[in-house]
């Protein structure tokens, strides 16, 4: 085996996915076909939940300080200013839920966090490397790719994104619908004669053809352009093309578009993998699902999908958990993925506003296999859902959450002799839990729950904890 290992993509999935299994000893690879990490900004909102699970990753502190928070949209007519749009729920800081709003970081930003940190751990991205097929058996995965010899790991993730060569070369189905017929532009831009406190929105009109909006990107000199074209248009992503759709839906002269350093189209889907496991090989992010970029779903749940997966294969290769551990990601991602599509959908199409949900704090597993709840009237808490910050015993919990470990809250009750890998947190009360016993997955939701231990030693040995 050339590693245990090979993640093909070094996108957001991939990337967080080589920093969960580099902090867990694990060998691993990341390969990207580019020379370099993805260019654009395409996915710039960090979700509430996304920033819980990059606290544990230990890259919270490097995104907060490259992005910012969210600017009020201001929708202009005519020249003018016409109103401000609140493109977001207003939602509070509270003790069990620190993180409130979405934060702003362009993709490519996000990115570079990523990278640095994985290299931080010790692992490493091989660029230029393109895969173009494989084969695997019972041991292994080998991969093939255009350029270099081949690789060969204990296990393949395909996180290369929603034309995944790998999902292809397996012949897993991506089924789903088109969200809309008309095409996107989507650009990163310099802009002169906006300020950079709003973003600017400029509807259609009686002179215009489509909708266009203009945001600011924290942590940047850079503006997001977003423009909305007929459909069967040919969008055109010169530095002209941009400068003319600019012209043409707001008041700015063709020349404020000074340069253009990332430009993209694309039509909204909404499309999910038939499966996200064959044999050694599993699908994360883009690659298993494709999603409206509103709402600001698709490069969270694909980070999401990666925090998953990681802890499962630490504890396969280097843990001794049964590798049937491993059938629980497709069982507990797949859902997941198929409601946040839905999620975005409603969001693109304008049937949900961007709130509670969006934040996907609530997103849980309570009908995995690997969730067990024990006490015959749960509280407020029950084993399947996230576990929420807070503090216990003077501690707080994520600081105790926070690497590669279980941890076991007892709120109130005796702990048990806790497996050696598993950190024990007492106290007598916490308003959020109630009162129990509170097995926490190294992913951040409880996976076990009880008024006494019965059974609790069975379930660690199951999980490999």
């Amino acid at each position: 085996m050339d590693t245990d290992v090979l993640v093909v993509g070094a996108g957001p999935s991939g990337l967080a996915l080589g920093i969960d299994l580099a902090r867990r000893g694990v060998d691993a690879l990341v390969v990207e076909k580019g020379d370099g990490l993805f260019p654009g900004s395409r996915g710039k909102g960090i979700q509430p939940r996304t920033m819980e699970v990059f606290d544990d990753l230990g890259v919270l502190a490097a995104i907060r300080a490259v992005g910012g928070g969210y600017p009020v949209g201001m929708i202009w007519r005519d020249g003018e200013r016409a109103g401000e749009h609140r493109m977001f729920d207003a939602a509070e800081v509270t003790d069990d839920s620190p993180y409130n709003e979405p934060w702003m970081v362009p993709q490519w930003r996000t990115q570079e966090v990523l990278f640095a940190r994985l290299e931080e751990l010790g692992g490493k991205v091989a660029f230029g490397r393109e895969a173009t097929g494989l084969t695997q058996d019972a041991e292994g995965v080998t991969v093939g790719f255009a350029t270099g010899p081949d690789l060969r790991a204990r296990y393949l993730v395909a996180a290369d994104g929603g034309r995944s060569t790998v999902r292809r070369a397996l012949g897993i189905a991506l089924t789903g619908e088109t969200v809309d017929p008309n095409p996107t532009l989507v650009a990163d831009v310099r802009i002169t004669g906006l300020d950079r406190d709003n973003w600017h929105l400029f509807p259609p009109s009686a002179d215009t053809d489509g909708f266009l909006a203009i945001c600011p990107l924290a942590g940047t000199e850079d503006f997001q352009v977003m423009a909305r074209f007929p459909e069967g248009t040919a969008v055109d992503l010169s530095l002209d093309g941009i400068r003319e759709v600019v012209a043409a839906r707001s008041h700015l002269a063709a020349e404020a578009v000074t340069r253009v350093r990332w430009a993209s189209d694309f039509r909204p889907r909404a499309a999910l993998a038939d499966r996200f496991r064959q044999g050694r090989v599993f699908l994360a992010g883009d690659a298993a699902h494709i999603h409206s970029p509103a709402g600001g779903q698709g490069l969270n749940t694909s980070v999401q999908d990666a925090y998953n997966l990681g802890w499962k294969l630490g504890a396969v290769l280097r843990g001794g958990a049964d590798p049937a551990l491993l059938d629980t990601y497709e069982e507990e991602r797949r859902p997941v993925a198929a409601a946040v599509l839905g999620l975005s959908t409603s969001v693109h199409r304008g049937e949900t506003r961007r709130g509670d949900a969006t934040r996907q704090l609530g997103l849980g597993y309570r009908d995995s296999s690997l969730t067990e709840e024990t006490r015959p009237q749960p509280g407020p808490i029950r084993a399947g859902d996230r576990a929420p910050d807070g503090k216990l015993g003077g501690l707080r919990l994520f600081d105790a959450f926070r690497g590669p470990h279980w941890t076991l809250l007892a709120i109130g009750v005796e702990p048990p002799e806790p497996a050696t890998s598993v950190h024990v947190v007492t106290g007598e009360e916490q308003p959020t839990y109630g009162r129990g016993l509170f097995l926490i997955r190294p992913d951040g939701y409880v996976g076990w729950a009880g008024e006494t231990p019965v059974g609790l030693p069975q379930y660690t040995a199951r999980v490999g904890a």
